[in-house]
């Protein structure tokens, strides 16, 4: 598979960018990779490191963020000579057309996918079972070689996100910015940990349809405490996944694998407003109908590996 290959091989996480300027053949293939993560981001359960890990992208924005990460260390304790060596390690033809298409999807989810999600709950949820399912083939094949240690790691990160994923939805009506400010720290460390869903963690901290509206309302205030949380909890975990990444590369990947088997109990189709879990139910017609969806999302995921691969042949991919 073309993600599991390409990633360690044609750029490490510590290695400077190989390429300048994105081709303008590159360019609207990043967006539509941002958009699809940011889009993963609005809706709860589905794991906006889920869709980086899948559209080839994961590793290049987890070492560019580590990069960014110590600029702004260096910027604040020194020396600031090396903030710019530090800049020009990340991969910025890659990183900037990715963010546009996640800023978009973003604003554009909050008032468009959201609501259409709510209508159609469990044909939602069965699209997304279906695509996160299939997804479990890329971390799995990018551990490499399976242990009995990995196995176990990775089915006790399964289960832990199994109950996880069971805690019943908070309610805060009225949140403080402090409360904001922390509960972005958390939920923003799903962005770049596949399987957990940060709007699943907003959901059950009780500020989901909260936080959507700020944005779709404009609310600067909320939005902007959001923003300072966010980005502590991004700098104090992205440098450890990193590390993790070059260090502990199977067994991360393992944990990540479990994570994503886990979380599918998020997205199982037939469930009750606190979580529980059902059995099939309705006409026949109506469950095949379900389980066709779930089938149409594995599809799609299969779709998005092969023009990967494609893509990667043509030289489009080549440097990134």
């Amino acid at each position: 598979m073309s993600t599991a290959r390409r990633e360690p091989s044609a750029s490490p996480p510590d290695s400077p960018p190989t390429g300048g300027r994105p081709s303008a053949r590159r360019l609207p293939v990043d967006v539509v990779r941002g958009a699809l993560i940011g889009s993963a981001e609005v809706v709860p359960g589905v794991s906006g490191g889920t869709v980086a890990l899948l559209t080839g992208v994961y590793e290049t924005l987890i070492a560019s963020a580590s990069h960014v990460v110590t600029a702004a260390r260096l910027l604040v304790t020194g020396p600031r000579s090396q903030v710019r060596t530090e800049l020009a390690k990340a991969r910025w033809s890659v990183v900037l057309p990715v963010l546009a298409g996640m800023a978009v999807a973003v604003v554009v989810g909050a008032s468009v996918l959201e609501p259409l999600v709510t209508e159609h709950e469990v044909g939602s949820r069965a699209v997304f079972f279906g695509l996160v399912l299939a997804s479990l083939v890329v971390p799995a094949r990018m551990v490499g070689r399976w242990t009995p240690g990995l196995g176990v790691v990775a089915v006790v990160m399964a289960v832990a996100a199994f109950a996880l994923t069971g805690l019943p939805a908070g309610s805060t009506a009225d949140p403080s910015l402090l409360v904001v400010a922390a509960a972005a720290a958390v939920a923003i460390c799903a962005l770049v940990l596949p399987g957990v869903s940060g709007s699943f963690l907003l959901l059950t901290f009780g500020l989901y349809e909260t936080t959507l509206a700020a944005v779709s309302e404009r609310d600067l205030a909320y939005v902007g405490a959001f923003a300072v949380g966010a980005t502590i909890g991004l700098a104090s975990f992205v440098r450890l996944l990193q590390h993790l990444l070059s260090t502990h590369r199977a067994v991360t990947l393992a944990v990540m694998t479990g994570l994503m088997a886990g979380s599918l109990r998020a997205l199982w189709p037939w469930q009750e407003e606190d979580r529980t879990l059902l059995a099939p139910a309705g006409p026949a017609g109506d469950v095949l109908g379900v389980v066709g969806l779930a089938v149409a999302g594995a599809a799609l995921v299969a779709v998005l590996l092969v023009v990967e691969r494609r893509l990667e042949r043509s030289g489009i991919l080549a440097d990134g």
